[in-house]
């Protein structure tokens, strides 16, 4: 079965779930591999701007930025569990 999403076909749940919220995971988790400190800054500046704009469209009265708006916090504090996992898995056994 194909799912479709706004006229784009979801490929798996993880993509079908950003297709359906809007929400650009990695912009808010970050990527699972590495990135430089200026890449990470630039994101999460992108980030915050972001999350801000979603939480300003929630207190104005939409509730669908409402909700984005907590996932894409929810999002933020996952990054330290993945960095964490990946380096364990890689042996560095540098944490986060």
């Amino acid at each position: 079965m194909r799912t479709f999403v706004a006229g784009q076909e979801a490929h798996g749940d993880f993509e079908f779930a950003e297709l359906a919220l809007g929400i650009d995971v990695d912009l808010f988790r970050g990527p699972l591999e590495s990135e430089t400190d200026g890449e990470r800054a630039a994101r999460e500046d992108a980030a915050r701007d972001v999350l801000a704009d979603l939480r300003a469209e929630a207190e104005a009265g939409d509730e669908v930025a409402g909700w984005d708006a907590l996932y894409a916090d929810a999002l933020t504090r996952t990054v330290p569990f993945l960095r964490a996992a990946r380096d364990h898995r890689a042996g560095t056994g540098e944490a986060a």
